[in-house]
């Protein structure tokens, strides 16, 4: 940087506006009381215990993981044995493990007694020297964080030294600057958590209907049901009711960015978009030599590692396929009912894994599709159309939240 230039941040707060210059300060020069974590033997860890082990796995972008699947313990007994450090709630820890090496956390309270594995670094706070949420902030920032990984060494497993932790750059201002940037941070930090768990809860609730709206295994009923539904579900092979269809090679196809151009969909397209295909990364001039895929029509990779991933979507407007894509269009069965039955399912659990995993003709037609009448079928297709809708909207709200924080994170730190 310039000496003459001013060391400041594109976007400051009105009463520091023509504040000083923000200090360039390694690490270890800002806080006091930094240490590393416990190792700490197998033979000491179980799945319950007095102590809680935070592993690097819980340590987010400023968020606590709690993951209680995979959590690990000890008891009081070996405590001293273990000459194991507690931390408590406020503490700030650094991730060292590369997945990315830097991620940070305050410590929130979870109301249990805890230590830390070997790759997380503690800081202890001191509110007289900085703010712990503008550190916590400006760590996990990209441009930190980038540089954070630049020091990452190892084979198997990679991780910057505490060390070399120790040295990273950073910029920062007085504390009362420090302190008002973190308490806005925290607010941005706040509403992203709101909307997140808003998210995660409608995720949940969809899981929860799924597994009501469609008959177990080995019944004909499902546990809920729109009101006026009584009969049975009905056994029926997917390839009677849908049309199977594969794409093409696009050396067929002339690519065109011209308006009126049509969709020419590939597995890679599948990548950005949800639960319906309206838009893909190449377009074409019509050519009536090849039958467009219909509206409505059930698509998914056909061959390759992307089967796995159950990446199904519905076709929302007319439009061409590449080779590696399947579509099956809907015969007397509704569409959005087949989508979802078809997507809970997992059509990867039929593909031939033998060598290249691949779906065929003859994996889909003897397929078993569980089916009420066509006016029951309509109710669910529409009832998780509108439940994804609303999840695709929830999602699109926390990633334009997320994008929001991002943009101030590069215009109010240096």
């Amino acid at each position: 940087m310039n000496a003459k230039e001013k060391i400041v941040p594109q976007r400051r707060f009105k009463k520091f506006k023509n504040g000083d210059d923000w200090e360039q300060r390694k690490l270890c020069n800002i806080v006091t009381n930094i240490s590393d974590g416990d190792w700490i033997e197998s033979e000491h860890i179980f799945n319950d215990g007095e102590y809680r082990i935070i592993q690097t796995g819980n340590l987010g972008e400023g968020i606590y993981l709690d993951k209680t699947n995979s959590a690990k313990f000890f008891y009081q007994k070996d405590f001293n044995q273990l000459n194991a450090n507690e931390i408590f709630p406020g503490d700030i820890l650094i991730s060292r493990l590369a997945e990315p090496a830097g991620r940070t956390i305050i410590l929130p309270n979870t109301g249990k007694r805890m230590v830390t594995s070997v790759d997380v670094t503690v800081i202890r706070p001191d509110d007289q020297n900085f703010d712990s949420m503008f550190l916590m902030t400006q760590m996990n920032s990209s441009k930190v964080l980038n540089e954070v990984n630049k020091s990452v060494s190892g084979t198997t497993h990679k991780r910057i030294s505490r060390k070399n932790l120790e040295q990273i750059d950073l910029y920062v201002p007085h504390l009362a600057e420090q302190t008002v940037i973190g308490a806005f941070f925290k607010q941005i930090d706040n509403i992203i958590v709101l909307q997140k768990n808003k998210l995660d809860k409608l995720k949940e609730l969809k899981l929860a209907y799924l597994s009501e709206m469609f008959p177990a295994e080995g019944e004909l009923k499902p546990k809920r049901r729109f009101a006026g539904f009584t009969d049975d579900w009905e056994q029926r092979k997917l390839g009677e009711n849908v049309i199977i269809k594969s794409g093409w090679s696009p050396s067929n196809f002339v690519r065109t960015n011209s308006e009126g151009s049509e969709l020419f969909i590939k597995v890679d397209d599948l990548n950005y978009s949800s639960r319906e295909q309206n838009d893909s990364q190449m377009r074409v001039h019509d050519n009536p030599r090849f039958q467009k895929m219909k509206k409505g029509s059930i698509i998914f990779p056909k061959r390759g590692a992307a089967i796995v991933t159950n990446k199904v979507r519905i076709l929302g407007s007319d439009g061409y396929m590449d080779t590696n894509m399947m579509a099956l269009e809907p015969q007397g069965i509704d569409a959005h009912f087949l989508y979802t039955f078809i997507a809970r399912t997992g059509l990867y659990k039929i593909a031939d894994t033998s060598t290249i995993p691949q779906i065929n003709n003859k994996h889909i037609e003897p397929y078993i599709v569980y089916c009420p009448s066509i006016e029951e079928q309509i109710k669910v297709g529409s009832f998780f159309k509108k439940l994804d809708d609303t999840i695709a909207l929830h999602q699109h709200k926390l990633e334009k939240l997320q994008n929001i924080k991002q943009a101030y994170l590069n215009e109010m730190f240096v």
